[in-house]
């Protein structure tokens, strides 16, 4: 990853900008040598974005939550609860 010093980015911030977006890969800003922040492309998929960072893993079936079929209008989950609590008693 490039690194690059606070008063660089701030004398060519143009420059960096273009090439965060056209490479796709993050630079790091330093201040006095230490890292203070990174400068990253946006991506238009927030999904992948999450599973790149670790945060979600896709699921091993290959299905999405998207394409399930919607839950009847007349479900009643409270009703449901408690019959599953009483079943438990």
């Amino acid at each position: 990853m490039e690194r690059i010093g606070v008063r660089e980015l701030r004398q060519h911030a143009s420059r960096y900008l273009a090439k965060v977006t056209a490479s796709g890969d993050p630079i790091e800003i330093t201040e006095h040598g230490r890292p203070i922040a990174r400068l990253v492309p946006i991506t238009d998929d927030p999904w992948a974005d999450m599973v790149a960072a670790g945060e979600i893993t896709p699921a091993a079936g290959g299905g999405s939550v998207r394409d399930m079929e919607p839950i009847a209008s007349d479900f009643d989950a409270s009703g449901e609860l408690a019959d599953l609590r009483a079943a438990e008693r």
